[in-house]
């Protein structure tokens, strides 16, 4: 036996490759995955979006509460019953001139 001639382990050579594939497939998804990242950011963007959007609307609610109550049988607001009328039915006064 004059020449032992030592060749790599393919056993270690592919557990070496499978270690490396999994970590490569396993940082791919904490990065990109459903549950990644950049997921992760997209989805808190989009929380703040609509928390601005959902204080807009509470804003416009409370707008309209406040308008309803306005011309409630409660509490009649003269001005603001004139306004509607003016815009919804056209009225005008007499005294006023209308111009085209």
């Amino acid at each position: 036996m004059s020449g032992s001639t030592k060749r790599p382990a393919l056993g270690a050579l592919f557990f070496f490759a499978l270690a490396l594939a999994l970590g490569g497939y396993f940082t791919f998804a904490a990065v990109q995955g459903d549950y990644g990242v950049f997921r992760r950011v997209q989805l808190i963007a989009e929380a703040e979006a609509l928390t601005a959007e959902r204080d807009l609307l509470r804003l416009q609610v409370a707008r309209m509460e406040n308008l309803t109550l306005r011309l409630s049988d409660d509490y009649l607001d003269l001005d603001l019953l004139d306004e509607r009328a003016r815009e919804m039915l056209g009225l005008v006064r007499s005294d006023e001139i209308v111009i085209r």
